[in-house]
């Protein structure tokens, strides 16, 4: 683990980072080979074990990773542990995937946008053709009593789309942070500030704020310095580290790293 650490002067001090685990990769390895193995609900039963806050998943609509049968199946594993432990759906506003978070009536529903053919996200929400859908279903979901996060780019603009829409949240896309903590610690402090200005800016317009992309145990020692932070939603790193190491172990290390600095505590 690298250790440095970048601070955000004169912001609050956070109790709780809140730590939601996609298990969209566990699926991905069951499909490459058919079957049921790994068991997605094995995997969501050792972070129920671990104490972790939230379990996220990503329905694509070519099924490559969780199904909807997937999420119904996580979604009923959930009961008698929610609200304690929250579930978040992520996926592009498409009827079928509406329908879906309407018939399990998840904890919160992360819009994110999705361009054709890509492996990964690429981007947040921004106003455009893409985006007109947004206000009506954000209007959907939170009518069915649903917390609507808005996957956006830590930017002003995106910022203010997502309040202009009623979204609960913005979930900032932090993949160029990631890039950047590569690059080394005066990059990573540079990225951090339009990041933490993006939250500042989300928190004074009423909006909570949650992150995800390519966050992992050694950026997370930057990141989690991020003012006004709710929650982190993390998959791909914690999933190849489990397996070298096994998944109970690497949730007790998010868990130490999100509760280890200020007076934070985890869960």
């Amino acid at each position: 683990m690298i250790d440095q650490t970048i601070k955000c002067p004169d912001d609050p001090i956070r109790v709780m980072i809140r730590l939601s685990v996609n298990v969209n990769k566990v699926a991905t390895l069951r499909n490459s080979r058919g079957g049921s193995q790994p068991s997605v609900l094995d995997a969501v039963a050792a972070c129920l074990d671990a104490g972790v806050a939230g379990i996220t998943v990503h329905p694509r609509a070519d099924r490559r990773h969780v199904t909807p049968e997937d999420v119904r199946d996580i979604a009923e594993a959930l009961e008698g542990h929610r609200p304690g432990v929250e579930l978040n759906i992520e996926g592009d506003p498409r009827p079928d995937l509406i329908d879906l978070v309407l018939g399990v009536v998840p904890d919160q529903c992360t819009l994110v946008p999705v361009a054709p053919g890509e492996i990964t996200s690429q981007a947040g929400w921004r106003q455009g053709p893409e985006s007109t859908r947004l206000p009506a279903v954000v209007r959907q979901l939170a009518s069915a009593g649903i917390r609507v996060s808005v996957f956006v780019d830590p930017d002003p603009s995106a910022i203010r789309f997502a309040a202009a829409v009623h979204a609960d949240r913005v979930e900032l896309y932090t993949e160029p942070f990631a890039r950047a903590f590569e690059r080394g610690p005066s990059e990573a402090e540079r990225s951090l500030a339009t990041y933490a200005d993006a939250a500042r800016l989300a928190h004074s317009l009423g909006m909570g704020v949650n992150a995800g992309h390519d966050l992992d145990v050694d950026n997370l020692v930057v990141f989690r310095e991020l003012p006004h932070l709710d929650e982190v939603s993390i998959g791909h790193a914690i999933i190849s580290r489990a397996v070298f190491v096994g998944l109970p172990t690497v949730l007790a290390e998010y868990r130490a790293v999100l509760g280890s600095t200020g007076s934070r505590g985890v869960v």
